[in-house]
């Protein structure tokens, strides 16, 4: 079995990936980037008849980035716990 530290170096594709994401995410461009689909998403509703194809939209959307960001927020809480026992 491979040691805590050899499966964070193996893993470095994805250590990057999930860094940049985490920093977008918590950055204004993140946060503006949402708060404009959610804007376009509300100024859209009229032109749609508020339907729940429309409802679907936003909420399929959500759903899916909160499962990620789910992901991305357990991968950071364990990489900090092995950081601490490192230490």
């Amino acid at each position: 079995m491979a040691s805590a530290t050899e499966s964070v170096t193996r893993s470095g594709g994805f250590e990057r990936m999930a860094a940049a994401i985490t920093r977008w995410a918590g950055s204004r461009a993140g946060f503006a980037t949402a708060a404009g689909v959610v804007l376009a998403w509300a100024v859209a509703g009229p032109f749609f008849n508020f339907s729940n194809t429309w409802q679907l939209v936003i909420n399929t959307g959500t759903t899916i980035v909160t499962f990620l960001m789910v992901f991305l927020i357990q991968r950071t809480q364990n990489k900090d716990g092995l950081a601490i026992q490192l230490k």
